[in-house]
């Protein structure tokens, strides 16, 4: 269950993150909305996977796991360019993550 309350944590801070985006510094309401409740989502439900699993290893899956999908939004939709750096950076963040389960830290 903790996995499935961290998926939707991480679902909800990329809803949060892309309305962001498009809120314009939090001029327009209801991007601004989207980016509070997804926010607020987010943390409620990664304040629940916490019952159940060691904090350094839910927030390293949640924020690693939300930066490469950021990251490829941004890439897929937004215009933003792949740069050597940048896959190399998504491939660091994931290789972390992979590393810390790895390493035990459930």
């Amino acid at each position: 269950m903790g996995y499935a309350l961290l998926a939707g944590a991480i679902a909800a801070e990329v809803v949060g993150t892309t309305a962001m985006k498009y809120s314009e510094g939090f001029t327009r309401l209801w991007p601004s909305v989207i980016t509070a409740v997804g926010y607020l989502v987010a943390f409620a439900l990664l304040a629940q996977t916490l019952k159940t699993m060691s904090v350094g290893t839910a927030y390293a899956i949640w924020s690693g796991a939300g930066t490469a999908a950021i990251a490829a939004i941004g890439m897929m939709f937004m215009g933003e360019g792949l740069t050597a750096a940048k896959a190399v950076g998504i491939a660091l963040i994931i290789v972390g993550v992979a590393v810390l389960n790895l390493g035990g830290a459930h």
